[in-house]
């Protein structure tokens, strides 16, 4: 039997992952900023590519908080 859909912690779960995301995208940035000259034009593009995807999983899960919040007032 599945278990019942319990939505009361997901904004705080949201929120979790978003300053977890930022976390780890403002230490990217710090690395290409103190290793920029040290790093393979590769590795560079990955970490960018990676930190394009990280900026849009937090627009997602500000999206998602947003959503919650408006369910939880219905």
């Amino acid at each position: 039997m599945a278990k019942p859909d319990n939505r009361a912690d997901n904004v705080e779960h949201l929120q979790q992952n978003i300053q977890n995301t930022q976390q780890n995208l403002h230490e990217a940035e710090g690395y290409l900023n103190e290793f920029s000259s040290e790093i393979s034009d590769e590795e560079r593009k990955q970490i960018e590519e990676k930190n394009n995807r990280r900026k849009e999983s937090i627009r997602a899960f500000r999206a998602e908080v947003k959503d919650e919040a408006a369910h939880s007032q219905e």
